[in-house]
């Protein structure tokens, strides 16, 4: 049985952010995720978070200066400082909202051997404050397409830096969405780091919408990841072609489905 949650930084954008925790749970999700939670109180969201139902499956550490095209701060030398900050306001938001995970963003940088150390260094200080408050942490490759210029870009990058960061509460978040663009052959990467997966992300292939559309076959996608032992959250990371509930049908279809 897949999990869903619905992020809510692309779905149901027709309404406030505040309004999109009960229209999830109207459409049917237990769980949402999303960017950022940090313009609002963590109280307040934990708030809407119990008045729906809802469980918080992962957010992002704040990643810098958004609108300014920052895109995470952990490659970045010089801002070490700033991330450990981020960190620990982080976490102190997931102890609220008793989120299980953080994904934490790298940052715009080339891969250099100095981003790289710079990377190791800051996400092992990250695991360990978060160790300390019984939380996971998740990386996520991005593809170059969408995100140019983005430190972590590939799957065998990824997995190469979890070697390295070594530290038990750090895993990988597996997009279905950035690994076609990036590698194709989704099922058989999957299948090769599914021990290292701890979150998963769907959209369709190349557009980004709704997963049933595209390239990529849901129901198979989702039945290998199943085979493969995956249990945990899958994050709808999509932008809906029209409305987010006039696109629901493929969610309705795949729960009816499942025993």
């Amino acid at each position: 049985m897949s999990n869903f949650a619905a992020n809510l930084s692309m779905m149901f954008t027709e309404l406030p952010f505040a309004e999109r925790f009960q229209a999830a749970a109207n459409a049917g999700f237990t769980a949402v995720e999303y960017l950022f939670p940090y313009e609002l109180p963590a109280e307040r969201i934990r708030g809407l978070l119990r008045e729906n139902g809802l469980v918080q499956a992962l957010f992002n550490a704040p990643a810098g200066t958004w609108e300014a095209g920052e895109r995470g701060l952990a490659a970045l030398e010089g801002r070490e400082k700033e991330f450990h900050s981020s960190i620990e306001l982080a976490i102190d938001y997931a102890r609220i909202l008793q989120c299980p995970r953080v994904h934490v963003m790298a940052g715009n940088a080339p891969v250099t051997p100095q981003a790289t150390e710079t990377y190791v260094g800051n996400l092992r200080h990250a695991a360990d404050a978060a160790a300390a408050a019984g939380l996971q942490l998740s990386i996520e490759p991005i593809n170059a397409r969408d995100m140019p210029g983005y430190f972590l870009s590939g799957v065998p990058q990824a997995l190469e830096l979890l070697e390295r960061i070594d530290r038990p509460n750090v895993g990988l978040q597996f997009d279905y969405y950035h690994a076609q663009i990036t590698h194709g052959d989704v099922t058989m990467l999957m299948r090769g780091c599914i021990e290292r997966i701890t979150h998963v992300q769907i959209a369709s292939v190349p557009e980004r919408h709704e997963p049933d559309g595209g390239e990529l076959n849901l129901n198979y996608v989702l039945g290998e990841l199943h085979a493969a032992g995956y249990r945990g959250w899958i994050g709808c990371e999509y932008r809906p072609r029209t409305t987010t509930e006039a696109g629901l049908g493929w969610l309705h279809r795949v729960t009816a489905s499942q025993p």
